[in-house]
């Protein structure tokens, strides 16, 4: 049974830094990608970053590129979040594939998800 850990949640200013972990369980083959997404209150989910396992290509939306690092390792995913603004706060959680597929950037290619861990950033 796969099943995806995550940690590294918590609060902050304006301008600070948070990493995010997500450890993937249970799979049998590599994953395809690994992938965060985010759901703010009364908003959809959105994709934050993608990690393509065999190419180590990434995948960042528009605002948080040059802000978000997203690696992997093994089966390990990190998000390291840096001037991190009050628009970040959201629930953040982990996805992942196993298969190929066109975009891990939709939720809705992505079988494997984590439970969701809290950023909240303060002005």
């Amino acid at each position: 049974q796969v099943q995806l850990v995550e940690s590294g949640g918590g609060s902050v200013q304006a301008g600070g830094s948070l990493r995010l972990s997500c450890t993937a369980r249970g799979f049998r083959v590599p994953t395809f990608c690994m992938a965060w997404f985010r759901q703010a209150p009364g908003k959809e989910r959105e994709g934050v970053a993608a990690f393509y396992t065999g190419s180590k290509t990434t995948f960042y939306r528009d605002s948080v590129k040059g802000r978000f690092t997203i690696s992997q390792d093994d089966y390990t995913v990190y998000l390291q979040m840096d001037d991190l603004k009050p628009e970040d706060t959201a629930m953040y959680y982990c996805a992942a594939r196993d298969s190929w597929s066109v975009s891990c950037f939709l939720p809705s290619n992505l079988p494997h998800w984590g439970q969701g861990t809290q950023v909240s950033v303060s002005s």
